[in-house]
């Protein structure tokens, strides 16, 4: 696909870049995957995110020797492995044969209470590097209603709650007056809500994709491709790059379902994976086509650009900003939001098998996996769960995972056929 592609490309050059810029001595914050980036992007701090490093270290075939290493220091053996590893890179220390050659230590961390152990992993990163820390709240939703999908994009202050959002936008503030001091520049209120905007523009193109995807006769990309051409410019949400290429992924999306192409001709079963890409073998996602007519159509990255970035700002983007933040991992992976999320989205996608992965040494991503498993049997989809892990391939049998898969859609092509 010419887009991913080009994302594959201009990521490259962003990388190559921020590595450049960061041994030159910028200043550069270390954040996990749910903080509110679009501060960091506003002011022009360069960050590097917590999971996306770890899925850098992971590509380069490190992961298993920091894991071992991890448990010879004496880690417990259910840390997450996904929000972990650079951790353990870090206090590891032999930065010859880390990715850019280590990072040298932040000017400023952030991190969301999110789940037990962030917090404790962005402290030792405070600890080792003396870098302050700025840790966000996630207070709970006392009613958390399950089609959170329909009332986030507008409905969001009763929805999530004014004393929790009143708590979140306190908390981005005191990260904003940080940030001032240290780039010594003032936040600018407009050029933040036109950036805003941008943003939810963007993510509505994404909308259309993901329903054009959902409803064409055959898949028309992979979840491979589809993975690069949604992560990279979310990644860069609302910059003119991520605009245009998402215009050009929209475009391109339109152009293949037209012509009829089709990823598998002789598609017969739809499938669904459920849970973080796995980063060191994505091409397991085409391992059913030729034997089955299996195609992975979904994966969470597509329809949460919409359902979990899409706030209306009313007036308040900075509050906007705090609705979208506010629940955004356990709306992927707490019930009743993950699973009645999933069932709609299996159904809109015509989905007969889901494979989820369920880190067992990631609490947080596994908190809802029983769950899903069981509102996803209940809709009629066959469910297949892999204990794994995103960036620990330790644990990963290629061939005993895809004889359980194999199984299951010949039960599936067997009811169906």
């Amino acid at each position: 696909m010419t887009c991913a592609a080009d994302a594959a490309a201009y990521q490259k050059a962003w990388v190559k870049d921020l590595r450049t810029r960061i041994a030159d001595g910028a200043s550069y914050a270390f954040v996990n995957a749910d903080t509110p980036h679009e501060l960091f992007h506003v002011m022009d701090v360069p960050i590097v995110t917590n999971q996306w490093w770890s899925a850098v270290i992971a590509a380069k075939q490190l992961a298993p020797s920091y894991f071992d290493r991890m448990e010879e220091m004496g880690f417990h053996p259910h840390l997450p492995r996904y929000s972990s590893l650079p951790l353990v890179a870090q206090i590891e220390g032999d930065t010859d044969r880390q990715p850019w050659g280590g990072l040298p230590a932040p000017a400023l961390l952030c991190a969301r209470a999110s789940s037990d152990e962030h917090p404790r992993i962005f402290q030792r990163w405070s600890e080792l590097t003396g870098a302050p820390l700025h840790l966000l709240s996630a207070p709970a939703v006392p009613d958390p209603a399950p089609d959170w999908w329909h009332r986030a994009r507008t409905d969001w202050e009763a929805f999530y709650g004014t004393a929790r959002l009143d708590l979140m936008v306190a908390e981005m503030e005191e990260l904003i007056a940080a940030l001032e001091t240290l780039t010594g520049r003032r936040f600018d209120a407009a050029a933040f809500a036109a950036y805003m905007a941008r943003i939810d523009a963007q993510e509505r193109l994404f909308d259309k994709v993901s329903a054009m995807i959902a409803d064409a006769p055959k898949v028309p990309m992979r979840i491979s491709e589809q993975m690069p051409n949604v992560m990279i410019p979310q990644w860069h949400r609302g910059s003119d790059w991520a605009m245009a290429h998402v215009q050009a992924f929209h475009d391109e999306v339109v152009d293949r379902i037209r012509s009829g192409h089709a990823v598998c001709p002789d598609e017969r079963i739809r499938m669904m994976w459920i849970g973080a890409g796995l980063w060191f073998d994505t091409g397991f996602y085409a391992a059913f086509e030729d034997s089955h007519g299996a195609v992975f159509a979904w994966s969470m990255y597509l329809p949460f650009a919409a359902d979990g970035y899409i706030r209306a700002d009313h007036g308040d983007p900075l509050r906007a900003l705090a609705a979208r933040v506010s629940a955004m991992n356990e709306q992927l992976h707490q019930p009743p939001w993950v699973n009645e999320w999933l069932v709609r989205e299996a159904r809109r996608n015509r989905i007969d098998v889901a494979v989820m992965l369920v880190p067992e040494h990631d609490r947080f991503s596994g908190y809802g996996s029983h769950f899903a498993r069981e509102a996803l049997t209940a809709a009629g989809v066959r469910v297949v769960e892999i204990r794994s892990d995103m960036v620990d391939p330790r644990q990963w049998d290629r061939a005993a995972t895809e004889a359980r898969v194999r199984a299951a859609l010949d039960e599936v092509a067997g009811r169906t056929g």
